[in-house]
């Protein structure tokens, strides 16, 4: 069950936190995992890891925001495995600012990471699954998308125009057997939430890990596996009957925080 042998995933933000536990739990599943990220230090070591439990990984550089740089790791890719089956457009970076003191960088540099990123990715990998007979697409987008969040406007607008992508290309490719999903986590435990508490809260790290922890009714924050658990889930043959869904992860964030 949910075995994905023989299937080539890219993972973009694989070097760390949500993405890496995609690219370990795909590995495990049989996958051939391609490990996109910006950090070769982090990427080389997810790779390292997977190669060592006996998985297939390979990691190539990239700034998804460069859509020469994309096209060019997709051409390796291609050339290194043959197919491209499923994407995971997991890289992404948050910001912290209401409309007021958002800058016009800040605003630029979310947009090019979170939205022009997922869509050089699904501009270069769509025609290859075409091509191919279908596959997957797995967007990471947040509950930001979906509720009002204190001090995120940038991100969360990100995050709505992910969805928006998602339903636009799951519609667009539906007859293509191309299956188009994206996921809205809540907040999840990874390093990456501990440098954004240690950069904007200083000396009240523990402080708010315990209240962001507690923002979601089930008491605490989601662990990246049981993300990349999801992820499987929407990449495999089971969920075929799947297209154009944003699937929460977010321990009642949405429906129960009244």
């Amino acid at each position: 069950m949910f075995s994905l042998k023989n299937k080539v995933a890219i993972i973009t933000g694989g070097g760390s936190g949500i993405g890496k536990a995609i690219c370990k739990v795909f590995a495990q599943q049989g996958s051939t995992v391609c490990i996109v990220d910006f950090d070769e230090t982090t990427g080389k070591t997810t790779q390292d890891e997977i190669q060592a439990d006996g998985g297939l990984a390979t990691f190539y550089k990239c700034d998804v925001s460069n859509q020469q740089q994309v096209a060019a790791v997709v051409k390796n890719i291609i050339t290194d495995h043959k197919q491209i089956n499923i994407l995971i457009n997991n890289a992404g970076v948050a910001q912290v600012g209401n409309v007021e003191n958002t800058s016009e960088a800040d605003m630029d540099r979310l947009y090019s990471i979170n939205i022009k990123g997922v869509y050089n990715w699904m501009q270069s990998i769509i025609p290859i699954l075409k091509d191919g007979g279908g596959g997957s697409i797995v967007n990471m987008a947040s509950v930001a998308s979906s509720v009002g969040i204190s001090d995120r406007f940038a991100y969360s607008m990100t995050k709505a125009a992910v969805v928006g992508m998602t339903l636009s290309v799951a519609k667009d490719y539906i007859h293509q057997n191309i299956r188009c999903n994206c996921i809205s986590p809540g907040r999840v435990h990874t390093p990456f939430v501990d440098g954004f508490i240690s950069k904007n809260y200083p000396g009240q790290e523990t402080e708010m890990f315990e209240k962001l922890s507690k923002t979601q009714p089930i008491g605490r924050m989601g662990q990246p596996t049981e993300i990349a658990y999801l992820a499987l889930y929407l990449c495999a043959d089971e969920a075929a009957f799947v297209t154009g869904c944003d699937y929460p992860i977010d321990g009642g964030f949405i429906k129960l925080n009244n």
